[in-house]
């Protein structure tokens, strides 16, 4: 009998939705009249500039349109506009790694967004529709340049900064960037590491799109500079004037591009407007977390994937809370920082990754003890579906049994939250999805769009588009079709299929099953194997690779690599190209690309067409029986060759 947990009730009387039956007369409206329902949210809750003439236009669709022939502008949205009523109350609090402070109300982020936005008009010639990369630490000023591209009409591509040069470079000549903001570097366990040598490397080759380089000087280490494209932010923001008027923007004007891993080796930029985006991130904000006016909100995540643009910087500002940005890591200088954290600033809402919670669960068990954490409300999960001991320990220890907890599903493609619980109205089961969102039309399907019957595996679909959704990939509309409308139909209409596999209990939840493609998650990161398979690749003793998902205990998935040698290897020589094929796969991506496991093997199950059976190397790296017909491999007998290698 699986375990429920009821709203606090003391929450719930004040919450935003209280209970399943508003809940459920949310879901009615939007099914009664979906436009309606949007279109109603779209005019409380942007302030245009001049309003739209349709809600949605879906007459080419998939490239459907929202809020047609309305102009807004974005950081108006998320700072501007709560000028005249919340200019002294802190929009960003920045904690850094090694405990120094900053507290910025929303009239001096109006005055950092405008300057920055003049610095990038004047000095760096950049304009509407321009393409600006920010390859940035989490600083304050990061979220500034943000909202400065929004100002003038640039469209902005964040680059994790643990990603390395090869693949910092690959994004830039996507997007054809002709700036490149970064800092000299910033700290990480109490010491400075560098950002700057990561964007010199980058743009050494195939980078002639970009004229400039931006640089806010953080950690003060030493750095080079290329004299006429190298520039400190530093020295050129104290020339510029405060006040820059907001361009105004089309509702379907991109905001910004974020690059993610698909099944195939070429990385995604992903492309979100400019209305429905922001619409939906303030909806989300209010909705899952039920922040009020002067509770402070905290999201772990980093800017450089989207859980940080939409929780950390747009869903926050837009609609005027109080948001902390966060240097360091979670457990420097001690297991305890978080909850000190949420002890000093009286946090009220607290999101974070299962990764994370399992890591501070394991290092620091009874810290939680040791600090007040009365002020919590809600408890948000993000990533990857939780696991139950890690929920419960999340429940006990850091909500004190009182706190709801939001295990949200989302993508980098949905903008915001899809599946989430209220935290006032769902009753919630450990590690379930629970409920689409009111207006969001989740289905289980198969390819054909037929529900899938209760307690079996079918594809998470959303059978109608919503505001927030993926607009297009970055030059390559066609990939676009057929990554993300190309598996699944009902009513024999192509619908957005997310790459998930779900299931649907008796009672109408929603549990998410994991992917169907070749996608890895790593530490709620996703991962393309197609990626890493091409870096491994460049060692020039691999003959052949496949990469799959294995479970981790604190990362949800690690990666494991099968490798086929091009010659007779010792055991010696074996040890020593597991270091030297970590060494590239962190030199062409990044450390979240590290294998855990690399394993020799004579060959891949392939069937006689070539194909690689990956559903076979995932059940061997997890240890599972083979269950799969091997019948249709070129040598069926290469899957006990490779259980014997593994053994």
């Amino acid at each position: 009998m699986e375990q429920i947990f009821e709203p606090y009730a003391e929450f719930a009387k004040d919450a935003r939705i209280k209970n399943m039956d508003e809940y459920h007369a949310l879901m009615n409206k939007a099914n009664d009249d979906y436009e309606g329902f949007w279109g109603d949210y779209a005019n409380e809750k942007i302030d245009w500039f001049s309003p739209y003439k349709q809600v949605l236009d879906e007459s080419n669709a998939p490239f459907y349109k929202w809020f047609v022939g309305g102009t807004m502008n974005v950081a108006h949205q998320c700072v501007d506009r709560h000028l005249a009523t919340r200019k002294n109350k802190a929009a960003i609090i920045f904690e850094g790694d090694n405990g120094d402070q900053q507290v910025i109300t929303y009239r001096e982020l109006s005055y950092e967004v405008n300057k920055t936005a003049n610095l990038l008009k004047n000095q760096f010639n950049v304009k509407k529709g321009d393409r600006v990369v920010l390859y940035m630490p989490m600083i304050p000023e990061a979220a500034v340049a943000m909202l400065a591209c929004a100002r003038i009409g640039a469209i902005h591509s964040i680059v994790f900064g643990g990603f390395s040069a090869e693949a910092l470079r690959d994004r830039i000549i996507d997007a054809e960037a002709n700036l490149v903001i970064t800092a000299d570097g910033a700290y990480r366990k109490g010491k400075p590491y560098m950002l700057k040598p990561v964007v010199d490397k980058a743009l050494e080759e195939g980078c002639e799109c970009v004229k400039k380089v931006c640089i806010v000087e953080r950690n003060g280490e030493d750095i080079s500079w290329v004299a006429g494209r190298d520039y400190s932010y530093n020295e050129l923001i104290k020339n510029e004037s405060s006040k820059c008027e907001p361009e105004p923007m089309d509702s379907e004007d991109p905001l910004f591009l974020l690059y993610t891993s698909g099944s195939t080796g070429k990385p995604k930029g992903v492309q979100h407007s400019s209305a429905g985006y922001i619409l939906w991130a303030q909806m989300t904000m209010e909705w899952v977390f039920d922040v009020r006016e002067n509770d402070t909100y905290w999201c772990t995540a980093d800017i450089g994937w989207i859980t940080g643009h939409t929780y950390i910087v747009y869903g926050p500002l837009a609609m005027g809370a109080t948001t902390v940005m966060f240097e360091g890591v979670p457990t420097f200088p001690d297991a305890g920082r978080c909850w000190s954290m949420v002890e000093e600033y009286q946090i009220n809402q607290f999101y974070t990754a299962p990764t994370a919670i399992r890591l501070l669960h394991k290092m620091g068990e009874n810290e939680p003890a040791k600090y007040d954490l009365s002020s919590l409300r809600v408890l948000g999960t993000v990533g990857e579906p939780i696991d139950p001991p890690a929920w419960k320990w999340y429940y006990e220890a850091i909500g004190n049994s009182k706190c709801a907890i939001v295990d949200t599903y989302w993508q980098t493609e949905t903008g915001g939250h899809m599946i989430s619980p209220l935290p006032g109205a769902t009753p919630i089961k450990p590690g379930c999805a629970t409920f689409p969102l009111p207006g969001i039309m989740a289905e289980i399907i198969d390819e054909d769009g037929t529900p899938t019957p209760i307690g079996e595996k079918g594809f998470m679909c959303i059978t109608k588009p919503w505001p927030s959704m993926i607009r297009t990939i970055w030059n390559d509309p066609d990939r676009f079709v057929k990554s993300y409308f190309g598996d699944c139909k009902k009513d024999g209409e192509p619908v957005y299929f997310t790459g998930d596999g779900a299931m649907m209990s008796d009672d109408g939840y929603i549990t998410i099953t994991g992917r169907t493609d070749d996608v890895i998650n790593v530490s709620g990161h996703r991962m393309g194997t197609a990626e890493v398979e091409a870096a491994i690749k460049k060692h020039p003793g691999v003959a052949s690779v496949a990469v799959v998902g294995k479970p981790h205990e604190i990362k949800g998935e690690g990666i494991f690599a099968y490798v086929v040698l091009k010659g007779e290897d010792t055991m010696a020589e074996e040890m020593e190209m597991v270091q030297e094929i970590n060494k590239i796969v962190l030199t062409e991506i990044g450390a979240i690309a590290k294998c855990d496991d690399i394993k020799f093997v004579p060959d891949l199950p392939k069937t006689r067409s070539g194909k690689i059976m990956r559903r076979i190397l995932r059940s061997i790296a997890k240890g599972e029986p083979i269950t799969q017909d091997t019948s249709t491999l070129e040598d069926p007998s290469i899957v006990q060759k490779i259980q014997t290698c593994i053994i």
